[in-house]
């Protein structure tokens, strides 16, 4: 069981213009801590803008050794041969996924508040599995709600690493690293002001807050 929770960065959906020097600088500032990056961009169909907007950002985590996960889209990733996708629940399947992607690929899998989806995740060869939305969130809209017994009861009986996600912040995340979630999956607490500031104060956050006890 892995007892040091790190951070998974998710994009905001507008990575254009000075977006790839703020990554660049929230994976220095993160350096350790900031393990996956995800490209996260809607509305665009066109798979070469895709591809044209993910090239530097891909370069930028190749450079610091930071996994770059695709957002939901299989095809993509393969194009990019980006590291891994992660996938929704309408997205496709992790079979899938895995033959056309290779048995390198890191493959997650959106699981809401649902045990029997992240078993059934695991099962179908997933890599991690995602858990949320942990508190209001205003990067996306969110049905669903998960507690922290669901963490906690994950990280006692699995292996397979779990992902925390939704409304997570530097003031709340420590009981999300207690319960045991492998990553914090972050967006707008990071984007949406100084992303170097937001990095240190998770790390710090994070390394501060009480391990999970690993007795069930």
């Amino acid at each position: 069981m892995n007892t040091t929770c790190q951070l998974y960065l998710i994009s905001p959906l507008d990575v254009s213009g000075d977006f790839p020097d703020r990554l660049a600088r929230a994976l220095d500032a993160g350096k350790g801590v900031v393990t996956a990056f995800q490209f996260r961009v809607k509305g665009i169909d066109d798979q070469h803008e895709a591809a044209r907007l993910a090239e530097p950002l891909q370069a930028i985590c190749a450079e610091r050794d930071v996994a770059f996960i695709v957002n939901d889209s299989i095809a993509l990733a393969k194009r990019l041969n980006a590291d891994g996708v992660h996938l929704g629940q309408s997205d496709g399947e992790v079979k899938d996924a895995r033959e056309r992607l290779g048995r390198d690929a890191q493959i997650g899998v959106t699981c809401h508040n649902s045990r029997h989806l992240a078993m059934q995740a695991g099962e179908d060869g997933a890599d991690y599995v995602a858990f949320g939305a942990f508190f209001p969130t205003e990067t996306k809209e969110t049905e669903y709600r998960a507690e922290l017994d669901l963490l906690e009861w994950w990280y006692h009986v699995f292996e397979l690493p779990s992902v925390a996600i939704g409304g997570i912040t530097p003031d709340n995340c420590a009981p999300l690293v207690t319960a045991g979630a492998d990553f914090l999956a972050v967006c707008g607490a990071v984007w949406n002001g100084d992303e170097v500031a937001a990095v240190k104060a998770f790390a710090k956050a994070m390394e501060d807050a009480p391990q999970p006890d690993p007795e069930p």
